[in-house]
C-alpha cells in the first residue's frame, strides 16, 4: 500500500503544503497553513489523516547558495517535526520555487493570493524531490 509524502514550504506566517503518492510519484498543492502555535496539532492530523511516511521541508539559501537566516529557522523546523511527530523528514533545496510558483500563477491570468504561491512552491519542492534532486 503506497502511503503518502508531504512537502512543506515554511515560512514564518504561513507553510505551504503539498503531497503526493509515494508509488504515483505526482504532487499537488494541498493547502496552506498558519505558522502559530497550532501548526503542531495541524500537522499532525494531516499526517495521520494522510498515513504520510516521509515529510520535505524546503530549504532555502540565497542566489549564491549560501545560508540564509531562513535556512536555519527552516533546519530547525524539520528537526522538531522529526522529534516532535516522529515521521521521517528530508530537507530539499527550494531555490526560487516561490517566484517559480507566482510566475506560474500570474501566467494563468486568474486572481491568486500568496497562500496559492505558497502552496505552489511546496508543490515544486516535493517535485524535486521526487525526481531525486535532493540537497
Amino acid at each position: 500500500m503506497a502511503s503518502k509524502i508531504l512537502a512543506l514550504d515554511v515560512g514564518g506566517v504561513r507553510i505551504g503544503v503539498a503531497m503526493a503518492d509515494s508509488e504515483l510519484k505526482f504532487a499537488n498543492p494541498l493547502m496552506t497553513l498558519t505558522n502559530d502555535e497550532h501548526i503542531w496539532e495541524a500537522l499532525a492530523a494531516l499526517i495521520e489523516a494522510n498515513d504520510v511516511k516521509t515529510a520535505v521541508v524546503g530549504l532555502p539559501r540565497s542566489l549564491q547558495g549560501h545560508e540564509t537566516p531562513q535556512t536555519q529557522i527552516c533546519r530547525n523546523f524539520a528537526k522538531s517535526l522529526s522529534e516532535r511527530l516522529k515521521i521521517a523528514v528530508a530537507l530539499q533545496d527550494e531555490a526560487t520555487t516561490s517566484v517559480k510558483a507566482e510566475a506560474e500563477l500570474r501566467s494563468r491570468g486568474k486572481p491568486y493570493e500568496k497562500a496559492d504561491i505558497d502552496a505552489l512552491a511546496a508543490t515544486y519542492i516535493l517535485e524535486d524531490y521526487l525526481m531525486g534532486e535532493h540537497y
